[in-house]
């Protein structure tokens, strides 16, 4: 599985924490560094910086309470500690992760949990025991802040834990303290929420975009295999090809620099029967895959949920418009959200004898049957995308939708 570090597009090319995915996912490696090159593009640092915006409006506004009730708390002197602290927090985590392109390694992650920990003691300290009971911890409260502005920068379950974790400890805080009236408690628990609130909105939001980015550039890099011919190999197949090939060369510019004497030694000729098997291995291989089996075995959403049953490979013959219809009425088959456990099963064939005088017309039925897969749920374009690949008949089966397909290709090529 390709690695790559989280930074303000805040999303990882090759993984993605859903529910049904069991299994290892590689992305090619040619795809991981073209989305590292160009991950900006995709509206990440626009992200970061609306975050970004909204954690220093709340900060401001809680440093204007602080500034209003400073002369009423019991131990002034720690909130206005915990306030510095916090801002050396904020000024040292801007500048590391601008000095290592916008990414935040674990270390400067758990120094801002460790500081944020800090700074909410001593601002419960510098809070505790007032008389009047209302005094709100200002410093504490902007800590969640501080977590609202890094969300594009970590995964959002470490965020969700963090500020979980802080909303409990001042709720704890606020239940423990001695107040005179009751009433008191009331305001301080509005604050909790209004600091605690909205890190949680970031991190729904941002796993929303993270989830919508993923998918549309899953759809991208596979909907490449359209313009593919009839039996083709992937991209992770091409990618061995080159391997194998450099490989070759290499031994052949061995032999030719006579920096490999002939016959080649035990080593050397057991390497270059290795690499021969592998390339027969790949060229066969690739005689008798579809372009929908790479597209399907290349994608991380379509992969655990499609399975083919294509033994005469007529998903080579479709059209590119068909193709393309297909890939997509797949697409939106299993990409749902509220669809988990939603499969598809294709069934392609038998052919259909040719109609007279169409003797290059090749007709033949494909059989989506789903599992999961709520019929008056199933988004309108998806309707209007099986119609491109041909007439159909939908049922319902066991509350799933199947539907029938008439594939019709004229002019098709039988290599």
């Amino acid at each position: 599985m390709s690695s790559v570090e989280e930074n303000t597009l805040g999303v990882v090319v090759g993984r993605e924490n859903l529910p049904r995915r069991t299994r290892a996912f590689r992305r090619p490696e040619r795809t991981v560094s073209t989305t590292r090159a160009n991950q900006h593009a995709l509206g990440g640092r626009h992200l970061t910086v609306g975050t970004s915006l909204g954690a220093a409006l709340i900060a401001l506004f809680l440093l204007g309470l602080f500034l209003t009730q400073v002369g009423r708390m019991e131990h002034p002197s720690y909130s206005v500690v915990a306030w510095g602290l916090l801002l050396v927090i904020v000024a040292s985590t801007t500048a590391i992760v601008h000095g290592l392109s916008r990414q935040m390694p674990h270390w400067l992650f758990a120094a801002d949990l460790v500081g944020g920990v800090a700074v909410i003691g001593l601002d419960l300290y510098g809070v505790w025991g007032s008389e009047s009971g209302s005094i709100i911890p200002t410093a504490a409260l902007a800590v969640p802040a501080l977590l609202l502005a890094i969300v594009t920068l970590r995964e959002t379950v470490q965020i969700l834990i963090a500020d979980v974790a802080i909303g409990i400890i001042l709720l704890l805080a606020a239940a423990a303290e001695e107040r005179p009236d009751v009433l008191t408690l009331a305001p301080e628990l509005m604050m909790i929420a209004i600091g605690v609130g909205p890190a949680l909105l970031g991190v729904a939001v941002v796993r929303s975009y993270r989830r919508m980015v993923q998918l549309e550039l899953d759809l991208v890099l596979v909907q490449s295999t359209v313009q593919a011919p009839q039996l083709t190999v992937g991209m992770l197949a091409s990618e061995e090809l080159t391997r194998l090939d450099d490989d070759a060369e290499e031994l052949f510019d061995d032999v030719a620099g006579g920096r490999l004497p002939l016959p080649l030694p035990l080593e050397a000729s057991t390497r270059a029967a290795s690499l021969a098997t592998e390339l027969r291995l790949h060229l066969i291989e690739g005689r008798k895959e579809t372009w929908l089996r790479h597209a399907v075995s290349e994608s991380e959403f379509l992969a655990p949920a499609v399975t083919i049953d294509d033994p005469s490979s007529l998903a080579g013959v479709l059209t590119p418009p068909q193709r393309d219809a297909l890939l997509l009425v797949l697409w939106l088959l299993v990409s749902d959200t509220d669809r988990w456990g939603a499969t598809v099963h294709l069934i392609f064939g038998p052919t259909h004898p040719p109609r007279l005088g169409a003797y290059r017309t090749v007709r033949f039925p494909l059989v989506l049957e789903t599992t999961g897969v709520l019929r008056r749920r199933v988004d309108a374009a998806a309707w209007e995308a099986m119609g491109i690949v041909g007439p159909h008949i939908d049922s319902v089966r066991d509350g799933s939708l199947r539907v029938e397909i008439d594939c019709t290709v004229d002019g098709a090529s039988d290599t």
